[in-house]
């Protein structure tokens, strides 16, 4: 029997998704009639419940690729295809801490709050206000909001001190910041930055010279399913390609340049030869 207030995934026969945090005595109104969530609750994981008109809805787990896709959004939210390399780029598991700007809906930030477990933390600031409430909305409704510390702040004015294991920058103009990033992370942390056209790869790669990062690598992702029918298998007509860039590299300690001695000049052609002067 599952927790009261658990969060479930419903599908119906057509596999339409609704999710629910399953509170006791309540129901859910559908399409397709009433469901008791105690019902759901008693039944629990992979079993199925009818409503009161009969028509079957199965019970199951969300995961993180179902929760991403059910953020309510009013931005583009980044792709699943795009966050498993991110996560992995950036190396991130239980018990890492991670900065994150610019969470719009909050997609990546779902992902990131589940990956570091309740022994991290994500550090994540958004200037815009409605989105920095949405975004907090969203981790509430599936139980994840104590994995994340927000700031309304406009990183213009720099992060927090945070000594943070790796940064992700999802902004307009990451160029504008970089001088910030050392500051936010300890050396040697990934970092990485999602772009939507070359120009603005190039102007990132541009602002990056120079300055303390290494490993620079900057590459697209695409996404083509198959339509899973074994007499007709072949590609869908119609394919997730290009969604953004991503740019990452890894920061280090730059070695302070070594003082050089005050040069003095030539020695005086009379002294040190070892002869006393004649009175």
């Amino acid at each position: 029997m599952l927790e009261p207030g658990q969060l479930v995934m419903l599908l119906n026969a057509k596999d339409k998704r609704y999710f629910v945090s399953a509170q006791e005595g309540q129901v859910m109104h559908t399409n397709e009639g009433i469901l008791h969530l105690d019902e759901v609750r008693a039944a629990g994981w992979g079993q199925q419940v009818l409503t009161h008109k009969g028509y079957p809805f199965t019970v199951m787990r969300p995961t993180l690729y179902d929760l991403i896709k059910s953020v309510k959004r009013r931005t583009q939210i980044i792709y699943p295809k795009e966050i498993g390399y991110i996560a992995m780029k950036l190396g991130i598991g239980p018990g890492c801490r991670i900065v994150e700007a610019g969470c719009g809906s909050g997609g990546l930030t779902t992902a990131l709050a589940w990956l570091v477990g309740d022994t991290g933390k994500v550090y994540t600031y958004e200037r815009r206000e409605e989105f920095y409430t949405l975004c907090r909305q969203n981790l509430e409704r599936i139980g994840l909001a104590h994995r994340v510390e927000q700031f309304h702040h406009d990183i213009a004015e720099g992060f927090h001190p945070h000594a943070a294991d790796a940064l992700f920058l999802d902004v307009r103009e990451p160029c504008d910041y970089i001088q910030h990033i050392p500051g936010a992370v300890v050396p040697g942390a990934p970092i990485g930055f999602l772009l939507p056209t070359t120009n603005q790869v190039q102007d990132l790669l541009k602002a990056m010279e120079g300055g303390p990062f290494r490993q620079i690598e900057v590459l697209e992702i695409f996404l083509r399913h198959y339509k899973p029918v074994p007499e007709r298998l072949r590609p869908d007509d119609r394919m997730v390609a290009h969604t953004g860039f991503l740019v990452f590299a890894r920061t280090y300690a730059q070695l302070e340049e070594p003082e050089t001695p005050d040069y003095e000049g030539p020695a005086d052609e009379d002294a040190g030869d070892g002869e006393l002067p004649e009175e």
